[in-house]
């Protein structure tokens, strides 16, 4: 399913360019811009829009348009001041959703005073689980447990409230299994198939990876 958002990714390392390909290859809109020119030559073969910058400088985010994306990823973790300044670049012309890869604690919370709106850990969440998770319309998150095999945490759709699991029936009808409801952020296992869903729900299922990909 194409994202209707668009992104940029500031950083092209292994994590910056994980991102970078997963966000290309589900059909969303996307700049990547690294200041180190082989590596951006080497990203062009799977990233159509590839930019040469210095992100932390204030004429090089005007130029590249970066007010004109709806999210940008900064992925410097090792640059901490970099990050810094490419974070606050962003906010300043208005990008309404900042997310900055971090090294430590502190650095997240350095990056969150500065305006980042989501901080992410790589060792605890890969590029390709991060970029899965932002063009999955209706998926809140993506646990790959093995190549053919996701768990994921699913938002109750507007056509489902008021219904029952055994109403809806599905397992049979998208073959997914529903291990959990989540409530008022309390995880259910014992689960209720006659209990009516509500807007606030989510629920966490097991499926085939290929099968979500068209439950989309």
């Amino acid at each position: 399913m194409r994202s209707n958002k668009t992104y940029a990714v500031f950083g092209l390392g292994r994590y910056g360019s994980a991102v970078a390909k997963e966000l290309s290859e589900s059909g969303a809109e996307i700049l990547a811009v690294d200041i180190d020119e082989e590596k951006v030559n080497d990203a062009v073969a799977f990233i159509p829009y590839c930019k040469c910058a210095d992100v932390t400088d204030a004429d090089a985010i005007r130029q590249l348009g970066i007010a004109d994306f709806d999210v940008v990823i900064i992925t410097m973790a090792t640059n901490l001041e970099a990050s810094v300044m490419a974070t606050m670049l962003c906010k300043e012309v208005g990008v309404k959703t900042v997310i900055a890869k971090c090294s430590s604690e502190m650095n997240c919370r350095i990056l969150q005073k500065v305006g980042a709106d989501r901080v992410v850990f790589p060792e605890n969440e890969s590029g390709i689980r991060l970029a899965k998770n932002l063009v999955s319309s209706g998926f809140v998150d993506i646990l790959d447990l093995s190549d053919d095999v996701s768990m994921v945490e699913l938002e109750v759709r507007p056509e489902w409230y008021d219904k029952t699991l055994m109403e809806l029936n599905l397992r049979k009808k998208y073959s997914i299994n529903i291990v959990a409801v989540i409530e008022n952020d309390q995880v259910i296992v014992n689960i209720d198939p006659e209990k009516p869903l509500k807007k606030e729900m989510s629920l966490i299922v097991i499926a085939d990876t290929a099968k979500l990909a068209k439950f989309r």
